[in-house]
């Protein structure tokens, strides 16, 4: 088959580019209220899928020789207070129900594993790995293009059009004409069939990257290698990249005021966290686009003729977007049935009253680290 990718910018541009880099299994949502929200056959083909989810896209960066610095250690889901410990010994539970490698580790345990913190446990999943986020998927276009595939950046789709056996996509510079088209803007779409973004409410998320640290810190602070989030309802998440530098990160955008309001917390809280670093030097800094659905599960659309979509990722874009790609190949090669998708067809659902609720949740989270920051 032909394949042609259309990228408004430049390939990493919108959240594939500026994540956390955590590779995690399933969803933020428990297995099990994922099983009975979408019921049967969805529910478990999906936590299945998207249990191996990891899994394949280690295999595609090993397979591909792709440089991204990829770390199979697995992830730790840190509790914060009692409330906390509920939550993942429910999520661990579940988990080992379904025969996952998930541990549970007590305080202790968790605090050797982290190199600091205060938690009351923590989830290790040793399905779980990190990567440069960036590299792979630029990493993956890569392998697209020897593969055959073209790709044109800077060619924002304008127009669409259903000529009867094709469809014929504009831009400003020129034209595809195409069978299939697979709508893979998520929470960043515009143009024809941006009904997909208008679905999700946008949750902003920044990080911070720290110069390279010490040889002696390196070896203390995560030094096994797993990245890390916790419980809080305006979570934080950290990693350390090959070079030594610490990912840092949480709820919120580097804009206006909000850029030095976060910076601050982020200093806070590094320190509270690991008090062995000292003085904290950010290198750099960004932030990007989560799109949330309304219960927190992606959504198949079938947007008109040939023109599919998976969207709705909530934070869990890496293997999630992955695999759902490869399910969309097999599903337009004709490989796959429609009744044998992960998830059902479902109607795009317009979000009411969304721009005030993306307004609350930016003025929220700097609030909280704002009030952070002074404690």
């Amino acid at each position: 088959m032909r394949v042609g990718l259309l990228e408004a910018s430049e390939i990493g541009f919108g959240g594939s580019g500026r994540n956390v880099g955590l590779v995690n299994p399933g969803m933020w949502i428990m297995p099990d209220t994922l099983a009975a929200t979408l019921g049967s056959p969805f529910g478990e083909r999906l936590i299945e899928l998207l249990g191996r989810g990891p899994q394949k896209v280690f295999e595609l960066i090993e397979k591909h020789g792709i440089e991204c610095e990829l770390e199979r250690a697995g992830t730790l889901h840190c509790a914060v207070g009692r409330r906390g410990l509920q939550e993942i010994e429910m999520r661990a539970e579940q988990w080992q129900q379904r025969g996952a490698r998930v541990v549970l580790l007590n305080a202790e345990e968790t605090r050797r594993k982290i190199g600091g913190g205060n938690y009351t446990s923590a989830l290790l999943d040793e399905r779980a790995g990190t990567i440069q986020p960036l590299a792979y998927v630029r990493g993956l276009a890569r392998v697209a293009l020897a593969a055959g595939a073209k790709i044109f950046t800077r060619s924002q789709v304008l127009t669409a059009s259903d000529t009867g056996s094709r469809w014929r996509i504009g831009t400003a510079k020129g034209s595809v004409n195409a069978k299939w088209v697979i709508v893979a803007t998520d929470a960043y779409g515009n143009g024809p069939w941006s009904q997909v973004r208008r679905e999700q409410i946008h949750l902003p998320y920044f990080n911070f990257v720290t110069r390279p640290l010490s040889d002696h810190l390196r070896a203390s602070i995560l030094p096994e290698r797993q990245g890390a989030w916790d419980t809080r309802e305006v979570l934080s998440s950290f990693r350390l990249d090959r070079s030594g530098r610490l990912v840092f990160g949480s709820v919120g955008a580097l804009e206006r005021a909000g850029a030095s309001v976060h910076r601050a917390w982020a200093v806070r809280s590094l320190r509270r966290l690991f008090p062995q670093l000292g003085d904290v030097e950010f290198e750099a800094g960004w932030f990007g686009m989560i799109g949330m659905t309304s219960d927190n599960l992606p959504r198949f659309h079938k947007l008109d003729r040939n023109v599919v979509a998976f969207s709705g990722y909530n934070g869990r874009g890496i293997a999630p977007g992955t695999v759902f790609g490869s399910v969309l190949a097999s599903y337009v090669l004709g490989q796959v049935a429609e009744k044998d998708l992960p998830l059902p067809v479902a109607p795009v659902e317009e979000r009411r009253f969304r721009a005030a609720r993306e307004a609350l949740y930016r003025a929220g989270a700097q609030l909280v680290h704002l009030i952070e920051a002074r404690l």
